[in-house]
């Protein structure tokens, strides 16, 4: 289930992305297993890579990327997020969200970046990271008197 000599797997440096850009150095805990399924709150400072399946609620301070047999069932709140598996919840990512072409995702996302890869499967609601945070102002139409509020009611 947890890769390495002694327990966790700890992976040198994540390849550069698909845009060229090189990907932040940080160590990469990978859990591995077909038929392992984890259920539980996991709090990772760092960066883990998902192979097997995983439910219930997950804080990652780093990357969390599925795997392609990835599935993961959870309320996840991380920086970044590589989606080559299964997800089905509600995440919160404050970097970018990248959906490859072996990855299908149901939910909500929220996020400042979402790419979808040509066959990427997405089902689902997603909302833009600076909207929650931007004031709702009023926007009066030509004939009314009172504001009209566009957004999410406060």
């Amino acid at each position: 289930m947890f890769t390495t000599q002694k327990g966790a797997q700890r992976q040198g440096p994540l390849p550069a992305s698909e845009n060229g850009k090189p990907t932040a150095s940080v160590p990469l805990l990978t859990i591995i297993g077909e038929r392992a399924r984890m259920d539980g709150k996991f709090d990772i400072a760092d960066s883990i890579q998902v192979e097997c399946e995983v439910g219930g609620e997950m804080n990652v301070g780093g990357k969390l990327v599925i795997g392609e047999k990835g599935i993961v069932h959870a309320n996840v709140q991380t920086v970044d997020a590589i989606i080559m598996g299964r997800y089905e919840g509600t995440m919160v990512a404050t970097g970018n969200v990248e959906i490859t072409e072996t990855g299908h995702v149901s939910g909500s996302i929220t996020t400042d970046s979402l790419v979808i890869s040509k066959g990427g499967f997405f089902n689902g609601n997603v909302t833009k990271m600076n909207e929650l945070t931007h004031d709702s102002r009023p926007v009066y139409m030509a004939d009314d008197k009172q504001p009209v509020h566009f957004g999410a009611p406060r």
